[in-house]
Order: C-alpha cells, then structure tokens, then sequence
C-alpha cells in the first residue's frame, strides 16, 4: 500500500492502473477511522481492482463553531487499519493542495432539496462543503465506484443525488451501520463522549427501534411519534436536534402514502453530536 499527498502523483499512479484495464474503487473519509470506515473499505475491494482511500479533513463542511481545529489525525493508525483491509493507495492531501486559492475563492457544488432539513438545517453549508470536496476527489480519481456509509443517511442521499443530476459515471454503493454491541453507530465522534455519557449514548439506537416498532404495528400519526421519541431522548440524558421521519427516497416529512420511510435523529451528549437513522418498511 502507497500514501500519496500530491495530485500529480495520484494522477500518474492511477493512469497506470486503468492502462492495465483496472477497475477503481474510492473510499472517501476524515481519517480517524473505525471499523465502519474499514468496512467500506472491504466492500470496496470485494467490487474494485484498486481502492483508494482519501484522509482529507474537510474545512469547508465544518461550520464555525464545529470541531475542525480538535478533530482527530491518526494518519499512521489509519494506514495500518486499511493495509490490513486490502487497500492500494491512501490518498492524504493537505488543504492547499485541494483548495490552493483558498475557500472563499473556491467553486462549490449545490444540491438542493435533499440538502434541505436535518442536518441541513443544523449545520448551514455543510452539504455544500461535502458535495464539493466529493466533486472534486471524483474527478481527482475518476473511480468506476465510491463508497459512503449508510450511518450519514442524508449525505448518502446527497452524494446519490448529485451524481444522478450531473450524470458524473460514478456508481455509488452504500454500507451499512457498523454498531457496538449495544446498538450505538461506530463514529470518530464517539472518542469526545466521558464515561457517563458513553453510557447514555445507546439510548439513541434504542429510541431509533422503539419508534420503528410502532410504526410497523401501524401507528400513522408521524408527528406525534417525532415528539415521543424527542422526549424519550431527553428524558434519557440527551440533548435533541432532530428526530425525522421521512420518505426514504426524499427525506421529506413522511405521509399515510408512503411506505419506504427512514427515521433520522441527531442529539447531543455534551458537545458531542450523535446521529444515527433506521429504515422501515411498511
């Protein structure tokens, strides 16, 4: 496995392999990883020649008062995780090789509707910052397939969206939620939480099943449920952003008619920002 820093390198490796007739597979991350990011990973070795993997923190989708300075670099742990999952190339840019004329003077990529609500609402910008830096590793290395975490269910929504109104030919392979064994979504964030609130944490999971099971023993009244579960969540110990239910396809408010629907939730525990999401069927 290679780690690469410089586009022009990239470049020049990747046209090599595609020269040989090799599929490209990309797995876009934050570093930090976990074993939701190398479960990815091993999907995208399963479905490509040649994996390359993107540490990349993202400063345009982290808002002002977010954790872009504390966020976690773990360069060194991540390459031993991904060369044991099968990885070729890990592609670990800094910022000004990805944005050398700075953010502001940045093109950026806008998807509307999808990027609308949730987290959406709650962190201004942050699809826009997703959406571009995802453009522009698609075109960095023109892969045959990505992959993304079903865990970040609206920015899977996005991504999907975004590739299908700019026709970019990438196909786009979603995996699913790693979990610990109490039910609580693997996540980078996870390391922020003390003790006490990692204790608490698995009540968002819990709160995700309880109202999937109301649903699907027929209760319609989606609003109601919404703020049943929002109370189930403070009364746990948890701060709420959000508790959704919506159409799977959407992520609009869901209605009697549909019957794919998706529950989406984010909470706080301390500064710490958990989201999570369950899908039924009904």
């Amino acid at each position: 496995m290679r780690t690469i820093h410089s586009l022009k390198e990239l470049r020049t490796i990747l046209r090599g392999y595609r020269r040989q007739g090799k599929t490209i597979g990309l797995v876009p991350t934050m570093g930090n990883l976990h074993e939701g990011h190398i479960s990815l990973v091993r999907k995208a070795v399963e479905s490509a020649d040649i994996v390359v993997t993107s540490i990349f923190v993202n400063p345009m989708q982290f808002g002002a008062s977010e954790d872009l300075a504390t966020y976690p670099r773990t360069l060194a742990e991540d390459q031993e995780q991904l060369e044991a999952a099968g990885n070729t190339l890990v592609f670990a840019p800094s910022a000004d090789e990805i944005y050398p004329e700075g953010l502001a003077q940045q093109t950026r990529v806008v998807v509307p509707e999808v990027s609308d609500g949730h987290c959406g609402a709650s962190r201004p910008g942050h699809f826009e910052g997703v959406a571009t830096v995802v453009t522009m590793l698609f075109n960095m290395v023109q892969p045959d397939l990505a992959v993304f975490g079903e865990k970040d269910y609206q920015q899977l929504a996005v991504i999907r969206k975004m590739v299908r109104d700019l026709m970019v030919p990438v196909e786009i392979l979603g995996g699913p939620t790693v979990r610990e064994e109490d039910g609580l979504a693997k996540s980078s964030r996870n390391g922020y939480l003390n003790e006490q609130e990692r204790a608490i944490a698995p009540a968002v999971y819990r709160t995700l099943k309880t109202t999937a099971e109301k649903l699907t023993n027929g209760r319609t009244d989606f609003r109601t449920l919404e703020t049943e579960a929002e109370k189930a969540l403070s009364e746990a110990g948890l701060r709420p952003d959000y508790f959704n239910i919506v159409n799977s396809l959407t992520l609009k408010p869901a209605t009697e008619s549909d019957r794919d629907l998706t529950l989406l939730v984010a909470a706080f525990l301390g500064t710490t920002r958990l989201i999570d999401n369950l899908s039924v069927s009904r």
